[in-house]
């Protein structure tokens, strides 16, 4: 997995370009899986578990486009799956899903500072209040599977 950011106009954006809300650019990960081992829709169940897909442009406390719910396809087979299981998931929601499903155009990998920094630093605030109730929920909802 690598953190970075996508779907925006700006080449080469930097944090702080995409953080201004003006590039168009998500933040987001790339992640190159196996599908023999894990199949793109179970990558889209975490994804759903892990955030809300409700809310327009905001996760949390963090606010503007930048932050708002994507997932970028490959192909179109990606976007079927994607549109699909939306509307399986919809049933579990009160809020609509405001998910957009866009073509995956380009990625820009985000500066190192940003590469693992839950590891770098767990003991920071965010960490503790935003990702540790994350991977409590995926522990509790995956067992084992999860380190």
């Amino acid at each position: 997995m690598t953190p970075g950011y996508s779907g925006g106009v700006k080449d080469n954006p930097r944090y702080e370009d995409v953080s201004s809300g003006e590039t168009g650019h998500a933040e987001s990960i790339q992640i190159k899986f196996d599908p023999k081992i894990i199949s793109f829709k179970d990558l889209l169940y975490v994804f759903f578990k892990t955030h809300d897909p409700t809310t327009m442009n905001r996760q949390g406390a963090d606010v503007g486009p930048q932050y708002r719910s994507a997932i970028f396809y490959h192909n179109e087979k990606q976007k079927k799956t994607s549109e699909d299981l939306i509307k399986e998931l919809q049933k579990s929601y009160n809020n609509k899903i405001v998910t957009e499903i866009s073509p995956f155009n380009k990625f820009y990998a985000a500066e190192d500072y940003h590469k693992n920094y839950y590891e770098k630093h767990k003991n920071a605030p965010y960490c503790a209040l935003v990702i540790d109730p994350k991977l409590k929920k995926l522990r509790e909802i995956f067992g084992g599977m999860l380190k």
